[in-house]
């Protein structure tokens, strides 16, 4: 599955960003149950690793000019799921994305 989400910042702001919010992405998770794991595979790639109800998703956030791009492998159980996956990634991958609230 992949989910383009696009920006207009620099990519030194992207990686910013991800990087200061990535520990909030469990939170956006229902149930609260989830477990996410992040790691740097290159400066402008990250890797994810999300388990949750007894699966375990993993995928890459590529940071690229103009876009963020995630690539998550899906397996055949949660295919049914897909669209409303991908519609949580693209709103929760603008909110990583926007601005820091001053408050």
């Amino acid at each position: 599955m992949r989910v383009a989400i696009p920006h207009d910042l620099p990519r030194e702001e992207v990686r910013n960003r991800l990087r200061d919010r990535s520990h909030e992405i469990a939170d956006h998770i229902p149930g609260g149950m989830a477990k996410v794991e992040t790691n740097w595979a290159g400066e402008d790639r990250m890797g994810i690793n999300v388990s949750a109800m007894g699966q375990d998703l993993k995928g890459v956030v590529d940071i690229e000019d103009g876009q963020l791009v995630f690539q998550i492998a899906l397996p055949m159980a949660l295919s049914f799921v897909e669209p409303i996956i991908k519609n949580a990634i693209k709103q929760q991958g603008q909110k990583m994305l926007a601005p820091p609230s001053d408050g």
